[in-house]
C-alpha cells in the first residue's frame, strides 16, 4: 500500500483529539498537514455525555450534538469542519505497530503513516472483568462504556429490558453516574464495589455518607464491601445471576461494569520513557523522544503546584493538555517557547439532580460543611482538604458558578487555615472571601 505522508499526526480519536485539532486550526496549520487517526468511525466528540445525556429516557444526546469542543462551550467541530480545514479524519482505522525512529505507524490493513511530529492522544481502556478470566463475564448483556458503540448497545438494551434489574459493577464515577441514568430509566438497580464507601479515590467518608445516603433514597441497592466473582447466564447466554464474594446473588438483566481503566500505551513500550503507568513528558508534553508529544490520560507530567509527576484521568486535563503540546509545537518552530503547563486539578459529577465539583488535592485533615442530609429537599455542603495549615483541596455539591469560581480560587491560593473547626464553621464564606 501506498504511504500516507502528514507533518503531523494526532493518534487517537477523543476529547483530546478534537482539542488538538483546534488549536492545530487556531495556529495556522496548512491544508493537507495534519491527520487524525483514530480506530472509532466517528469524529472526537465530549466522552462524558456517553454515561449522561446519551442514556436519559427523554431528549437523549446524539451525535453530532456533542462533537468536541462543545463541552467547554466552544464551536462544535463537525466532520465538515475537518474537511474545510484540511485536516484528514482517518476513521474506523486502528494502529497496530508505531515505530518512533523511523516516525511510521502501521494499521491493522497494513496502511503505512509517515509523520514528522506526533501527538499520542490514546486515551485510556476499560479494564474488563474478562481480563481477569471471572466465569461467565462474556455473557450478553454485560457492558463496558468508553465509546458510542457501548453507549449504543446500553441503550438498546435498556429498551430490550423495561422495569428489569440492572447491576451495576464498581462505585467510582461510572458506577455512581450509571446507576442514577439506569433508575432514571426505571431499572431495579444495584450498585456493588468492594471499598468501604463510594468513589474513595476522591470521598472522604463523610462525603460519600451523602451520595450513599440519597442514592438509597432513590431506591437503589448499595452493596459495599464485596466483588463479582462470577455470571450465571441462561439458555441464550444472556445474564441473569451475579454471584457475589460474599455470597449472595443478585438477579440482573442488565451488568454494567466500570472498574477502572488502563492508559493505552502498549504501541510505545521500550521506545519512550515512561513513569507511574504513562509516558513521562516534560511541561510541554513532550517525550522523551524528538517529536513525539503526549496528552490526556497516557501522559504523566510535571505538577508545577504540587511539585511531582502526575497522570491524570479527566477530560478537563485532556482537553487543556492538547491545546498546550499544540502551542508548544508552534512555538519551539519559529525558537520560542510557551509557559510551562500549570494545571490546578479538576473534578466533576452530575447525577440526578446533583452537581458537585472538586479542585485542587486531597490529602491531609478534612472539615464537612454545609447542609449534607441525603434527605434535604436542597442539600448544599462541601468540604475542604488541610495539609501544612493551608487549605489545598475544595469540594461542593450544588454550587452556583460564582461558588465554583471560589472553591478553585482557594484551591490555587492555598491560604492559611487558622483552625479546623473555625474553618468548618464559616464553610462556604471562607472561600467566598478569598
Amino acid at each position: 500500500m501506498a504511504e500516507k505522508r502528514f507533518k503531523y499526526v494526532i493518534l487517537g480519536g477523543g476529547v483530546a483529539a478534537g482539542y488538538a485539532a483546534r488549536e492545530f486550526a487556531n495556529q495556522g496549520v496548512k491544508f493537507g498537514e495534519l491527520a487524525i487517526i483514530s480506530k472509532e468511525a466517528v469524529a472526537p466528540y465530549e466522552r462524558p455525555a456517553l454515561s449522561k445525556a446519551y442514556l436519559f429516557p427523554e431528549s437523549p444526546a446524539r451525535l453530532p450534538g456533542f462533537h468536541t469542543c462543545v463541552g467547554s462551550g466552544g464551536e462544535r467541530l463537525l466532520p465538515e469542519w475537518y474537511a474545510e480545514k484540511g485536516i484528514a479524519l482517518i476513521l474506523g482505522t486502528e494502529i497496530v505497530k508505531a515505530d518512533l525512529a523511523s516516525k511510521t505507524l502501521i494499521s491493522a490493513a497494513g496502511e503505512i503513516f509517515k509523520f514528522h511530529i506526533l501527538v499520542i492522544a490514546t486515551g485510556s481502556t476499560v479494564i474488563r472483568l474478562t481480563d481477569f478470566g471471572v466465569q461467565g463475564a462474556d455473557s450478553k448483556n454485560i457492558f463496558y462504556l468508553r465509546e458510542v458503540d457501548d453507549a449504543d448497545k446500553l441503550v438498546e438494551a435498556i429498551k430490550a429490558k423495561k422495569k428489569g434489574k440492572a447491576v451495576i459493577v464498581g462505585g467510582g464515577y461510572i458506577g455512581l453516574e450509571l446507576s442514577a441514568v439506569m433508575k432514571i430509566n426505571n431499572l431495579d438497580v444495584s450498585m456493588v464495589y468492594p471499598e468501604p464507601w463510594c468513589m474513595p479515590r476522591l470521598f472522604t467518608a463523610g462525603i460519600a455518607a451523602f451520595y450513599e445516603g440519597y442514592y438509597a433514597n432513590k431506591g437503589i441497592q448499595i452493596i459495599k464491601g464485596t466483588v463479582a466473582v462470577g455470571f450465571n447466564a441462561d439458555a441464550d447466554g444472556e445474564v441473569k445471576e451475579v454471584k457475589l464474594k460474599d455470597g449472595r446473588v443478585l438477579e440482573a438483566d442488565i451488568v454494567v461494569v466500570g472498574v477502572g481503566g488502563r492508559p493505552l500505551t502498549v504501541l510505545f513500550k521500550g521506545q519512550v520513557e515512561e513513569e507511574k503507568g504513562g509516558i513521562k513528558t516534560d511541561s510541554f508534553f513532550r517525550t522523551s523522544v524528538p517529536d513525539v508529544y503526549a496528552v490526556g490520560d497516557v501522559a504523566t507530567f510535571p505538577m508545577k503546584m504540587y511539585d511531582e509527576m502526575r497522570r491524570v484521568e479527566h477530560v478537563d486535563h485532556s482537553r487543556k493538555s492538547a491545546e498546550h503540546a499544540v502551542k508548544a509545537i508552534f512555538a519551539s518552530e519559529v525558537g520560542k517557547s510557551v509557559d510551562e503547563y500549570d494545571y490546578l486539578p479538576y473534578f466533576y459529577s452530575r447525577s440526578f439532580n446533583l452537581s458537585w465539583q472538586f479542585y485542587g488535592d486531597n490529602v491531609g485533615a478534612t472539615v464537612l460543611f454545609g447542609d449534607n442530609n441525603p434527605s434535604s429537599e436542597n442539600p448544599k455542603f462541601g468540604s475542604y482538604w488541610i495539609k501544612d495549615g493551608k487549605v489545598v483541596g475544595a469540594f461542593l455539591e450544588s454550587g452556583t458558578p460564582e461558588e465554583n469560581k471560589a472553591i478553585a480560587k482557594v484551591a490555587r491560593v492555598q491560604p492559611p487555615a487558622e483552625s479546623l473547626d473555625q474553618l468548618a464553621k464559616e464553610g462556604l464564606t471562607f472561600a467566598c472571601n478569598i
